[in-house]
C-alpha cells in the first residue's frame, strides 16, 4: 500500500527523471504547413521583399519585415502573408492579413528561431496566386530550446 509521502515524493521526483526534449519542424512539416496555406497552388517566387538579418546572434528576438508588391486596390491587392520556418517547434510563424484598405501590403514583427535555418515568406493575392521569397538564417545563440 503507498503511503500519501511516498507517493508526493514519487510524484516530486518524476519530473527530475524524465526530462522532455522540445518537439521540432522538419523541412517536409514546413512545406505540408505552406501547402496547407495554399492548397496546394502553384507558389511563384518574387513579389514578396523579405527582410530579415542573415546572421543572428541571439534567436530570441530577430526582427522580421515583410512587403509585397501590390497596387492594394479593390481588384488587385494582397490577401494574407505567411511566415513559415523550418526548425522550430511550429513551422507556422506568423501571419499578417491585408485589405485593399490596407494601402501597403508590409508588416514587421520579432519573431524566435530555433536555430540557423531557411525562413520563407509567402503571399496570397486576391486574384488567387501566390507568391513568396525565402533566405537563410544563421542563428548562434538559438531559441526554443531548453538549457
Amino acid at each position: 500500500m503507498t503511503t500519501r509521502r511516498a507517493f508526493l515524493a514519487g510524484s516530486l521526483a518524476t519530473p527530475l527523471i524524465l526530462r522532455m526534449e522540445p518537439a521540432f519542424a522538419t523541412p517536409e512539416e514546413m512545406q505540408n504547413a505552406i501547402d496547407a496555406f495554399t492548397g496546394g497552388a502553384e507558389v511563384t517566387e518574387g513579389r514578396v521583399e523579405l527582410d530579415i538579418p542573415m546572421l543572428v546572434e541571439n534567436g530570441n528576438t530577430v526582427p522580421l519585415r515583410v512587403a509585397v508588391d501590390s497596387p492594394m486596390t479593390d481588384d488587385d491587392y494582397v490577401e494574407a502573408v505567411a511566415i513559415f520556418n523550418e526548425i522550430n517547434p511550429l513551422p507556422d510563424t506568423v501571419r499578417f492579413f491585408f485589405t485593399p484598405l490596407s494601402g501597403r501590403a508590409e508588416a514587421q514583427t520579432r519573431i524566435r528561431l530555433n536555430g540557423t535555418q531557411h525562413v520563407h515568406a509567402v503571399a496570397r493575392l486576391s486574384d488567387g496566386s501566390f507568391w513568396s521569397a525565402q533566405t537563410n538564417v544563421v542563428v548562434t545563440a538559438p531559441a526554443c530550446r531548453e538549457v
